[in-house]
């Protein structure tokens, strides 16, 4: 690769890598082609970029991005495939997902930056799958909102209805 194209690789990924909040490093290593294939698919499927790229443009375009991305550098050891994404979680899930449909233990997870927070390890997915996205907890927050409002009005409706049949029954009685 010459010289010019690595420098305008380091550039469009350190713009990517700043306009991104979610990423994920995983090694692809163990996969065969077809594999390598249904990964891609699905992470089209997934709204997620899927990057292989050298880990020293990596870390240079991590350093030229203007954030902490300190604690990856221990990981970007062996291949490494990087994973783009405006949901926090979505990769986790598709791991999970690619590796129960093809009973395998690839892609393995070497670390994950969500929101400002690095997660380093395999050992983390299960908790990277679990943590809800933006919109996740936006809709949980309206659902709590609702909730009191939603008792209230029930129990004016179901008052009203009883209250309605005591007064139709006491009517009847004094007739």
């Amino acid at each position: 690769m010459r010289k010019e194209d690595k420098k305008a690789l380091i550039d469009s990924m350190s713009v990517q890598l700043a306009e991104t909040s979610n990423l994920y490093l995983a090694d692809i290593s163990g996969m065969n082609a077809e594999d390598t294939s249904d990964l891609r698919r699905l992470c089209f499927k997934y709204n997620i970029t899927l990057r292989v790229v050298k880990n020293t443009l990596l870390k240079k375009s991590m350093d030229a991005a203007d954030r902490d991305f300190d604690e990856l550098y221990e990981v970007l050891k062996g291949n490494t495939a990087v994973m783009f994404t405006e949901t926090g979680n979505a990769p986790a899930k598709l791991i999970k997902e690619f590796r129960k449909s093809k009973k395998s233990e690839s892609p393995i997870l070497k670390a994950a930056y969500i929101e400002q927070m690095t997660y380093v390890g395999n050992d983390q997915l299960d908790f990277l799958v679990a943590i809800k996205s933006r919109e996740e907890l936006i809709a949980d927050v309206i659902a709590l909102l609702q909730s009191p409002v939603k008792n209230v009005v029930g129990a004016l409706q179901s008052g009203g209805n009883k209250l309605s049949g005591i007064l139709e029954t006491l009517s009847e009685k004094s007739e």
